[in-house]
C-alpha cells in the first residue's frame, strides 16, 4: 500500500518497531516498547522526516508522544485521547455537538454495584473507554446479561487497560478525568441506522474529508459484514457529517494527523449520530482507496507526517467500486481445513486485483482467537475490486468457494 503512494520512490520507509511486538501480544508492555523506540530513533544515523503510524493500540498513542520529542508534525497527546478515551470523547462532543451524540454514563466496572451507575434503560451498550476491534463489547438487554458481561470484563479489561495507563501519565489530564484511567467501562443509549465512516486529515488547521465509505453489518447489527467504497449515502447527509467532524476537531484542537470518523444515519428521523472518532487511516481501506482513487489513505498519513498538505487523487482508480469482506463463522468450530498460501495465490491470480488474507489455521479453536468482537469469529479478510457492486458480491463468493474452509462444530 505504501508503494501506491505518489512519490513513493522517493520516500525511504523503516520499521520503528515489529508488528508481533505490538499487535495483539499476550501482554502489551507500553512502557517498554516507548523506550525501544526512542532508543532506535536517537541511534538513527540519518535524518528522521517522519514518524508515522496506522494502528490502534498502542501505536496511536505512541506516535503523537515521539513526534512531540522528536520535533516532528503531530497532533498533541490530549486531543488524540479526546477521541480515543470514549468517556473523555463524549464529555467534549457533549459541549459541542450534543444532538449528535448518545446519552452515556462512567462506568467503574470494579464497583460493588456498577449496574447502580448506569441511568439508561434497557438495551444499552458497555465498552472499556479504550479497547480495539469492539473486544469486550457488549449489548445489554437486561440484568442478568449485564451481571454476565461485567464479569467477562472484570475478567480480562486489565490486559489492556494497566499497560495502557501509562500513556496517561504523559498527558495534562483535567480533574473530571484525572481518575478515570483505562480499567473503566462507559455505557451508552443504542444508536442505528446506516453506518459510514468518513477519512480525512486536519493540515495547519484545515480539516478536509477526501472519502466516505460504507460500513455493512450482518443482520444481527453488531458485526461488520464488509466495507465498501464509494458510499451510497446522499451527498446531503454526508455534507453534514463533515461539518459536524470539523466541528468537533476545531474544539478540541485536533490538528497536523489523518483521522477516521464514524457516524449513524437515522433515515427515518433523519438524525445523524457520532459513533467515534479515530485519529489514524484506516487500513480496512486501504485497497479500497488504491482501487477506487488511484491511490491508499497511506498517501495522506505520509504527506502531513512530512508537514505537507496532501494531495489525495480522486476516482483516478481501475474499478468504480471496491470492498473488504469480513468472513465470519457465528459459533464456536475447530478449523478443519484451511487454505495454503498456494492456494491463496491461485485465487489472487484468478480473480483480478483480489487480496485475501487468512487469520485461522489448522486445529485451532475459533474461541481461542484474540481480540473479536462479542458475537462471531472472524475468519478472513477478503478485498475485492469491480465496476459493479454486483461485481463485488460475485468476486466475493467466488472466493470464498475457493477457499474451501472445513470446520468440525462442537456440540453444546
Amino acid at each position: 500500500m505504501l508503494q501506491t503512494i505518489e512519490g513513493a520512490d522517493q520516500y525511504t520507509f523503516h520499521t520503528l518497531l515489529e508488528n508481533v511486538e505490538i499487535e495483539e501480544p499476550e501482554v502489551y508492555r507500553v512502557k517498554e516498547s516507548l523506550e525501544k523506540a526512542r532508543a532506535q530513533l536517537r541511534a538513527f544515523p540519518g535524518s528522521i522526516d517522519a514518524i508515522v503510524g496506522y494502528i490502534d493500540m498502542p501505536v496511536g498513542f505512541m506516535v503523537p508522544i515521539l513526534c512531540c520529542e522528536f520535533g516532528l508534525p503531530t497532533a498533541s497527546l490530549e486531543s488524540v485521547l479526546k477521541c480515543q478515551h470514549k468517556y473523555w470523547s463524549r464529555l467534549e462532543q457533549s459541549r459541542v455537538i450534543p444532538d449528535h451524540i448518545p446519552d452515556f454514563n462512567l462506568v467503574d466496572p470494579f464497583a460493588d454495584d456498577p449496574l447502580a451507575q448506569i441511568e439508561l434503560d434497557y438495551p444499552f451498550w458497555l465498552k472499556p473507554v479504550k479497547s480495539a476491534g469492539s473486544y469486550l463489547g457488549f449489548r445489554i438487554d437486561d440484568k442478568s446479561e449485564f451481571e454476565k458481561r461485567i464479569q467477562a470484563i472484570r475478567d480480562n479489561i486489565r490486559r489492556l487497560s494497566d499497560p495502557f495507563d501509562h500513556i496517561l501519565e504523559y498527558a495534562n489530564l483535567p480533574d473530571e478525568i484525572a481518575g478515570v484511567d483505562f480499567n473503566y467501562c462507559i455505557a451508552e443509549q443504542i444508536v442505528s441506522g446506516r453506518q459510514c465512516t468518513l477519512e480525512g486529515y486536519v493540515f495547519e488547521g484545515d480539516c478536509h474529508v477526501f472519502g466516505v465509505v460504507d460500513s455493512i453489518r450482518y443482520p444481527n447489527r453488531s458485526t461488520f459484514s464488509r466495507y465498501e467504497y464509494p458510499s451510497r449515502l446522499p451527498g446531503r447527509v454526508t455534507r453534514r457529517m463533515i461539518s459536524i467532524t470539523r466541528e468537533f476537531l476545531d474544539y478540541i484542537g485536533f490538528n497536523n494527523s489523518t483521522f477516521n470518523a464514524e457516524f449513524f444515519w437515522d433515515e427515518r428521523d433523519d438524525r445523524i449520530w457520532l459513533l467515534e472518532v479515530n485519529t489514524r487511516i484506516s487500513q480496512s481501506h486501504s485497497y479500497l482507496f488504491a482501487m477506487v482513487d488511484g491511490a491508499s489513505n497511506h498517501q495522506s498519513l505520509i504527506e502531513v507526517g512530512l508537514g505537507l498538505r496532501p494531495g489525495m487523487p480522486h476516482r483516478q482508480g481501475r474499478y468504480h467500486y471496491a470492498s473488504k469482506f469480513y468472513y465470519r463463522m457465528f459459533q464456536d468450530a475447530i478449523v478443519e481445513r484451511v487454505p495454503g498460501q498456494e492456494d491463496v495465490q491461485r485465487i489472487e491470480q484468478q480473480i483480478p486485483d483480489a487480496m485475501i488474507r487468512v487469520n485461522v489455521s489448522e486445529g485451532m479453536k475459533l474461541c481461542n482467537l484474540r481480540e473479536q468482537d462479542s458475537y462471531s469469529y472472524d475468519i478472513a479478510w477478503i478485498f475485492v475490486a469491480g465496476n459493479t457492486r454486483q461485481e463485488l458480491q460475485a468476486r466475493y463468493r467466488e472466493c470464498v468457494t475457493a477457499l474451501d474452509f472445513r470446520f468440525a462444530y462442537r456440540h453444546q
